[in-house]
């Protein structure tokens, strides 16, 4: 492919780096004692156990183990390119972990990278896991050509906040939810 035909180059690298899915990555250095994992469609588990680490951060279990998704749905969920399930693991425990959405754009030939929940447990943070993650969350999106991550935090989540701030350029916006039962 010619350099003067960028959308063809981005199209070819896009039908590259989708055949070739990554499953299992490493933390952001050698010292870690944990490694980012990025769950596939045979990690039901783990994916699992990410939820129940969100459940308890967020103090809401009902909403992320009461009704757990069946197999099939999660094997869908997980085998999709556009989904994004990392875990950080240590002595095969989940002790953090983020799920991000794909979205694709429709102004440009382009993506943005939604981080949809991000959580560490209470016993293993201040060590770098969270960054870590984004860190992660950052080479595959860049692998699919995504022009930037976005993510939202919440008033008073003052460590959130911080840590946003220190990797990315914060915006004051309104979020809405708006019922889809008309």
């Amino acid at each position: 492919m010619a350099w003067t035909d960028p959308a063809g180059w981005w199209m070819q690298r896009q039908r590259a780096t989708m055949q070739a899915r990554p499953t299992r990555m490493s933390a952001m250095d050698n010292t870690s004692d944990f490694r980012i994992d990025r769950l596939g469609p045979g990690d039901a588990g783990a994916f699992a156990d990410l939820n129940t680490l969100f459940g308890e951060v967020f103090e809401d279990m009902e909403t992320y183990t009461g009704q757990r998704p069946d197999a099939e749905y999660l094997r869908s969920l997980l085998a999709d390119d556009g989904v994004f399930a990392l875990a950080a693991i240590e002595d095969d425990a989940v002790i953090g972990g983020l799920v991000a959405y794909t979205l694709r754009k429709f102004e440009r030939q382009r993506s943005e990278v939604y981080i949809y929940d991000l959580a560490v447990s209470v016993a293993h943070r201040r060590r770098g896991i969270a960054t870590a993650l984004i860190h992660a969350l950052q080479r595959l999106a860049t692998e699919r050509g995504a022009w930037v991550i976005f993510v939202q935090a919440d008033h008073g989540d003052d460590p959130a906040i911080a840590l946003y701030t220190k990797l990315g350029t914060r915006e004051d916006v309104l979020h809405f939810d708006i019922a889809v039962d008309c």
